[in-house]
């Protein structure tokens, strides 16, 4: 099944604020968001979980 987060679970889970999660998505660092309707935007839960155990792994030294 799949999960979409909204902006301010995407913060808690990341420790990430607003404007870095979209500077990150600006320049590719960061999962892009899908539209959900006309006014509002998720992102996949799954694509979260992996960019966190890429940081994880970035920072312990191993390839993503």
């Amino acid at each position: 099944m799949i999960s979409f987060l909204r902006l301010p679970h995407v913060m808690e889970k990341t420790g990430i604020g607003r404007s870095s999660i979209y500077a990150k998505v600006r320049d590719g660092s960061f999962p892009k968001p899908i539209k959900l309707s006309t006014r509002m935007i998720g992102w996949i839960e799954a694509d979260i979980d992996a960019w966190q155990q890429k940081c994880i792994a970035k920072a312990r030294g191993k390839a993503a």
